[in-house]
């Protein structure tokens, strides 16, 4: 084998401590991975996973005072104390829920609590791409909406009906909005935007996506209103 002019100077033992040491070099002056890198982020959007076995889908981010918390269907997110992660296996715990008044209104809350995953305001779009949330506002009839669905993607419609009540399974629920926007089981939880202003998410739906049908939301106002949040 033939080495470098320098290496071939010294003996085995030396030249192999010099390589060694010009390896620890470059390991060392490569740039180290960050925390942040490795943070595990939950926004609007994504998936979530309970103790009970259960999957819900995030709707939006918000914070009272200094504390984050999720706001998510009501049906989804079962018994005050049920806890929450972040990932399938369930080793990254991310907090309990703290509000679940369904079928009551559409709506229950989880209070994050760990330090470790990063809680942004932002919602995913389900295409890889995420929006940024200027605030939030009612919806309006005729208003051109969009929404976020874990299958379906984005999807758009209008407004059709405002304070409508639902008969669910569990009971009726009040003061839901109504869109033409095509919606399937697995979007309840989306987020339902215009513009880039939050108007609510995804409850439940009726129809067929080929033929038409209304998807039904939770208004995210009176959620934020009740309980003090502010989007984050």
């Amino acid at each position: 084998m033939r080495y470098p002019p320098v290496l071939a100077r010294l003996s085995r033992p030396l030249w192999v401590a010099v390589l060694l040491a010009v390896l620890a070099l470059l390991v060392a002056g490569a740039p180290a991975a960050t925390a942040a890198d490795r943070q595990t982020v939950v926004m609007g959007g994504s998936t979530i996973y309970s103790s009970n076995g259960k999957s819900c889908m995030v709707g939006f981010n918000a914070d009272k005072g200094h504390d984050p918390y999720g706001i998510v269907p009501g049906y989804c997110v079962q018994a005050v104390g049920t806890q929450w992660f972040a990932d399938r296996e369930r080793t990254i715990p991310i907090g309990t829920t703290v509000v679940a008044g369904y079928p009551h209104s559409g709506y229950g809350l989880i209070h994050y609590t760990n330090p470790d995953v990063s809680f942004p305001g932002q919602v995913r779009l389900g295409n890889g791409q995420t929006i940024d949330l200027a605030g939030a506002k009612n919806p309006v009839v005729g208003e051109q909406i969009c929404q976020v669905g874990r299958v379906l993607g984005w999807t758009c419609g209008t407004v059709q009906q405002v304070n409508v009540s639902v008969a669910f399974p569990d009971g009726m629920v009040n003061g839901l909005f109504t869109s033409s926007a095509c919606a399937d089981p697995s979007n309840v939880g989306g987020a339902v935007v215009a513009g880039d202003k939050a108007l609510g998410f995804i409850v439940g739906e009726t129809g067929d996506c080929r033929v038409g049908g209304r998807t039904f939301y939770q208004p995210v106002i009176p959620v934020l209103a009740a309980h003090g949040l502010v989007l984050r």
